[in-house]
């Protein structure tokens, strides 16, 4: 039970204050002896289902009470998760069978057409999914147990595909919600993981609480990233919101809350100096900045306005707002990402130097741009999305945009940015969001590397029959050094079309008390398994 104490806190804000943001936490009948952690998230959660947003709030919720089939290790190798797979010979047939003890929160057991079911509607909207479909003749559930995919070709990248970490990831559910189109939300929040959701404590953007799933049946092997076993060690967990930052990081050192995904990086060498607390980053491989425009309106339904837009971008400028510390950032134009095996500079000179002003205004002038405005979605409410929009709608004015800054909090930029409609109408033309680097690292699982425009594209919508043709050929590539030239080419139709324009990466410092014990790392999310809470 979160009890509030003011003995710290009210030094810096009110008792007042301090009951107005602590009330809506309050749980609503939270056992009396419950061990329950209490974590404040990047941003507040409201959508719910994994499979019609990629926002990494709710896939970090999918994580809590969903399972995957198969799951990705700290050196991105494939690991059996729900099931263990076998490959035939010829590699056209993939066997998975699925381990015991598998139920969902219901109580009902888990099949293989309930996964065949949720493999189907991933697909439909995910772009590991919808290239994976392209090589797969047939899958279907050959018994209870077992799921049989058959391919029209070797594919050799259908373990990495099911095994995907982020973004839209391939949860499993019951075949009832799978069937739910990908354009609809699933009404239920059935899944088999190691937590269950309380519903009736949920209040949108303010508070969500999971309990411990008592039937689940964790995995042997030690956790690792998202594989192994998922052994919970606490009764509850709860995510609650605190948009002021300063509130949230006195919590944290007074006791009142536990777990902080994203500190501050100007109070990160005050915090590090408490001997209570721990800081660290958890995700070492970090974020990418992106910026994606809307390709189905003008302006930027036109190349040349597109092109003018990213030689007013740079890098540095929107990393020193968002971090200021160079120590927690890299200026990179690499599209597949830093360090990467994927990883090139090249078509990213006005990003990475900043020297593009001068041949934006040229450009843009040149472009026929008649000064319609340039609505850029600007979330307020989430330490990690504030500067970019910010930065971005300055330089886009000294290049000579008009543009239309909207205040907003980042849900509505969730929802918002998947409408199709102008944006006189409540559409958009601009916004800004990160991806961690698993999730760009190559032209397969990098979702805005997609050029199916409306259909099946993501949001932005770019067509390019180019950008497919070369995504079809890195698919087929049967050698690094193939896949490397290729993902070249397909980093300068990148840049060429400005498919996206990636600023930068940055990388996050996660807080906890002390009292918490085994906080492991990951490629995706605050991982709440095998966490334990000393009192």
């Amino acid at each position: 039970m979160l009890q509030i104490s003011c003995r710290k806190l009210c030094t810096v804000v009110s008792v007042g204050a301090l009951s107005a943001v602590f009330a809506s936490a309050q749980p609503i009948s939270s056992p009396v002896h419950a061990k329950t952690l209490i974590a404040l998230m990047h941003s507040d959660l409201r959508i719910l289902d994994p499979g019609f947003t990629g926002a990494y709030i709710t896939r970090d919720h999918g994580y809590m009470i969903f399972d995957t089939l198969l799951a990705t290790d700290s050196s991105f190798k494939i690991q059996p998760q729900m099931a263990d797979w076998k490959v035939s010979d010829d590699k056209l047939t993939y066997t998975f069978t699925l381990r015991d003890g598998l139920k969902w929160h219901d109580g009902s057991p888990v099949t293989a057409e309930d996964c065949v079911a949720s493999l189907k509607r991933w697909s439909k909207n995910e772009t590991m999914g919808q290239t994976l479909m392209d090589f797969t003749a047939s899958i279907e559930a050959t018994d209870d147990r077992t799921i049989t995919l058959k391919l029209k070709e070797p594919y050799g990248l259908v373990l990495e595909s099911i095994g995907k970490p982020s973004s839209i990831v391939p949860f499993m559910m019951p075949k009832r919600l799978a069937e739910t189109p990908p354009g609809q939300q699933i009404k239920e929040q059935i899944g088999s993981g190691p937590f269950k959701f309380v519903q009736s404590e949920f209040q949108p953007g303010v508070k969500a609480v999971y309990e411990k799933n008592t039937d689940y049946v964790p995995r042997k092997e030690p956790p690792n990233w998202t594989s192994g076993g998922k052994v919970v060690k606490v009764d509850r967990v709860e995510w609650i919101r605190m948009p002021d930052a300063q509130t949230a990081v006195n919590a944290l050192q007074s006791g009142d809350i536990d777990f902080v995904e994203n500190i501050p990086f100007d109070l990160v060498t005050k915090l590090a100096a408490n001997k209570d607390l721990k800081l660290e980053t958890l995700d070492k491989h970090g974020f990418q900045i992106v910026g994606r425009m809307n390709f189905l309106y003008p302006p930027f339904d036109n190349v040349l306005v597109r092109r003018a837009a990213l030689l007013a971008l740079n890098q540095k400028d929107v990393l020193d707002a968002l971090v200021g510390n160079s120590e927690y950032y890299r200026v990179c134009g690499a599209v597949f990402g830093c360090d990467t095996p994927l990883a090139t500079d090249a078509g990213s000179d006005s990003l990475v130097k900043g020297n593009g002003i001068a041949h934006a205004t040229k450009l843009l002038a040149e472009s026929g741009y008649d000064g319609t405005p340039v609505v850029i979605m600007a979330p307020g409410d989430v330490l990690v999305f504030k500067a970019q929009p910010i930065v971005a709608a300055q330089l886009l004015r000294r290049a000579g945009f008009n543009v239309d800054l909207q205040a907003t909090d980042w849900q509505t930029v969730v929802s918002r940015r998947a409408s199709q409609k102008p944006p006189k109408e409540g559409g958009w033309n601009l916004f800004f969001t990160n991806f961690i680097i698993a999730d760009v690292v190559d032209p397969v699982v990098n979702i805005l590397v997609n050029g199916r425009g409306r259909n099946g594209g993501w949001f932005g919508w770019p067509e390019s029959a180019r950008l497919e043709a070369l995504k079809d050929q890195f698919a087929r590539a049967s050698t690094p050094a193939e896949r490397k030239k290729i993902a070249a080419d397909i980093q300068a139709v990148v840049y060429d079309q400005v498919i996206y324009v990636p600023l930068g990466q940055w990388r996050g410092v996660g807080a906890w008390r002390k009292s918490l014990s085994g906080v492991l790392d990951g490629p995706a999310t605050p991982i709440f398994w095998n966490v334990d809470k000393s009192e």
